[in-house]
């Protein structure tokens, strides 16, 4: 029989957290709503897109103002379309003191913002020696994931869908197959719409979930965070516990010996 899988937190490198729900900053109608979903949601890890943060902004008009305390800031290079420009905005994420634990993105195709894994290779083993821990976005593909690892990845974050799209788990077979593979944990990020999403991706044996799209323009920001935040809790507690076999005929829950004639 296969051992079960250990409870416990998410770990990151040298971070800790108790939330497995990460969240994100953008398309948010206002920094109050922001605020409030994070504080639904429960997450502990907030992405920041360095490259369209604006550094003038001060008090309430700054971004940075609105993120709560015991939250750590996940800078992301969203944006950014070679190696060079995503080493180089992590190094300036880590100037503005922010953290050495980043989500490193180079994107590769304008239309569908998949991304480019030659490239993020390349960055993701610069900014490994260069002493980030390194949280990689990725596609869907056991072979990406595996050499993002061997250049010393802390995790490994494959996309459910598109940026943006809220389709959902489209490849879970391929997700699947790098979750049995990895040797650091898995976070999907991308793709996931609503809570049944985030379930499927945690009862998959993911370790942790990223969204952003999903909750903010939910018509209900703040509603959809909670939701969230109970689908990754539910869907990790339903893969620890073990789902049952799947049978093609029924099996009747009661015993059958002793009935009553």
């Amino acid at each position: 029989m296969t051992q079960a899988p250990e409870p416990g937190p998410l770990k990151l490198g040298k971070h800790t957290f108790n939330s497995r729900l990460l969240v994100g900053t953008g398309k948010y109608k206002d920094f109050a709503t922001m605020k409030a979903a994070h504080v639904a949601s429960g997450a502990e890890l907030v992405t920041v897109a360095v490259r369209r943060l604006d550094l003038t902004a001060k008090g309430d008009q700054s971004l940075l103002s609105w993120i709560g305390s015991g939250i750590t800031l996940l800078p992301n290079t969203a944006g950014c379309y070679t190696a060079e420009e995503a080493v180089r905005t992590c190094r300036l994420a880590r100037e503005l003191g922010m953290s050495d634990l980043v989500k490193v993105e180079v994107i590769g195709d304008q239309k569908t913002l998949f991304p480019d894994t030659a490239e993020l290779v390349v960055a993701c083993r610069e900014l490994v020696k260069d002493g980030f821990t390194v949280l990689p976005y990725t596609n869907d593909d056991p072979i990406a994931a595996r050499k993002l690892e061997d250049v010393g990845c802390a995790a490994i974050m494959p996309l459910g869908a598109p940026i943006g799209s809220g389709l959902g788990l489209r490849n879970p077979v391929n997700l699947q197959i790098i979750l049995e593979q990895a040797k650091v944990p898995v976070i999907v990020d991308a793709g996931v719409g609503t809570a049944s999403d985030a379930v499927v991706a945690m009862e998959l044996g993911a370790d942790g979930v990223l969204l952003n799209t999903a909750i903010a323009e939910a018509r209900d920001p703040v509603r959809m965070a909670e939701a969230m935040r109970l689908g990754v809790e539910a869907g990790r507690q339903a893969f620890l516990a073990g789902r049952m076999a799947r049978k093609l005929y029924a099996s009747a829950s009661s015993p059958v010996t002793g009935l009553i004639t």
